[in-house]
């Protein structure tokens, strides 16, 4: 059965005016999703293979793994359709939404690959569909903008605080709100209110579902640990789902460093996206969880390189295996993170999203601690994140980087 609460995390924090929503969407999840009821999971898997084109592969990284000394073995979640691990969730819930008999779907989006994700779903099962998303986002990640209206979706743009993903998530809050008899929400992590964490969960679980047979099968035994990075934490729970009873296999949750995990009380800036490793009980967007939050309670603004990963809080059973030991809360900053975007691009012919470039940035940095057998799940593809790596690159001084010259020559980092 689903639950609202993992350990002293989740909950229902929200509206009164949101609860008869949160009710039949409870309703639908168990009955739907947990159940079969009407053959849901069975349309839900056809049309994940029909249309997303799972399974994944499990590669093994030859280079990576002559580098490290270590088995390395690539969840390739960027070769889901759309180009990241988002459509599981995405797909699911449009899906849900329609046995349901909604008419509308709204969401929102950070990095625009939850938005590019939810906007084809949405084309794929002829669902009206509106994203919410920052401005310092949709500047930021302009390609997946474009993606989202091609397929038809309307973007509205998010002007309050930072304009970035916690600003867009509230916006949505308040849509759905006023429109819940006709509109289902698909929140885009594990986070919100129960069922979301649940639900988003066991749909991005296919991802761990099919890397623990993969890898059994190639190797011969569980990996010795699995990384993922870990923003709101999606590919995180999906990563780890079934492993979490693996006692055996250690699970390293890898959170966005930023530029410093200090903290700007007085500015009320958090440096850093690092809610598993810094942060402090407290609720947010309708759950309880660890989030980024000054002594008076007040919510921080977050930094990452990353815009998917650029958010102050995480989901709820994700602070609670933390609590409890069954994981690992790691971080790197943003250098190295941009550091390894280039060395998995120059070594596997694999270009990461930036967001996928943080777990390699902690295989590096720590690759003699994970053991023999390692699985690192690659949630994205790198196409979103090229005009960001080009301007970062030509700023910072890293020595894996290729020659910007370039760009300085025909005046700019602009595609």
């Amino acid at each position: 059965m689903s639950t609202s609460k993992f350990g002293d995390y989740g909950g229902q924090y929200v509206p009164e005016a949101l609860m008869p929503a949160i009710e039949e969407l409870t309703d639908a999840y168990e009955r739907y999703v947990l159940n079969n009821e009407d053959g849901f999971i069975d349309e839900f898997r056809q049309r994940m293979r029909d249309f997303g084109g799972r399974p994944t592969p499990l590669q093994y990284a030859e280079q990576l793994s002559a580098r490290y000394d270590t088995d390395v073995y690539l969840k390739r979640e960027d070769l889901l359709h759309g180009g990241a691990h988002k459509l599981n969730n995405a797909l699911g819930q449009v899906l849900l939404a329609k046995y349901m008999g909604k008419e509308r779907i709204i969401a929102e989006t950070g990095a625009g690959q939850h938005g590019t994700a939810t906007a084809m779903a949405a084309a794929h099962l002829d669902m009206p569909c509106v994203i919410y998303m920052g401005e310092t986002d949709i500047a930021r990640q302009r390609p997946n903008v474009f993606r989202i209206r091609i397929n038809g979706a309307e973007v509205n743009p998010v002007t309050t605080g930072r304009g970035t993903l916690k600003e867009a998530i509230s916006e949505t809050m308040r849509d759905w709100a006023t429109t819940v008899e006709n509109t289902h929400y698909v929140i885009g992590s594990v986070v919100g209110p129960a069922p979301f964490p649940s639900m988003v969960r066991d749909f991005q679980a296919l991802i761990s579902e099919e890397a623990r047979e993969q890898i059994q099968e190639q190797a011969g035994t569980l990996p010795d640990a699995v990384l993922a990075c870990a923003g709101g934490g999606s590919n995180t729970m999906g990563t780890f789902h079934h492993f979490v009873d693996d006692s055996a296999v250690d699970l390293y949750a890898v959170e966005a460093g930023g530029s410093s995990l200090s903290v700007d009380e007085e500015a009320g800036v958090a440096p850093n996206s690092a809610s598993l490793s810094t942060g402090e009980e407290g609720v947010l967007h309708g759950a309880r969880t660890k989030v980024l939050q000054d002594t008076d309670g007040q919510i921080m603004e977050s930094h990452s390189v990353s815009a998917g990963l650029d958010y102050a809080g995480v989901g709820p059973e994700l602070a609670h295996l933390v609590d409890s030991g069954r994981v690992d809360p790691v971080n790197v900053d943003d250098d190295v993170a941009l550091e390894a975007f280039h060395r998995l691009s120059q070594d596997e012919g694999v270009i990461p999203a930036l967001e996928t470039a943080h777990a390699f940035g902690y295989l590096e940095e720590h690759h003699d601690e994970l053991g023999d057998t390692v699985v690192v799940n690659v949630s994205g593809r790198g196409d979103k994140d090229l005009e960001t790596v080009i301007e970062e690159t030509m700023e910072r001084d890293l020595s894996i980087a290729p020659d910007m010259s370039i760009f300085r020559e025909v005046g700019g980092g602009a595609l």
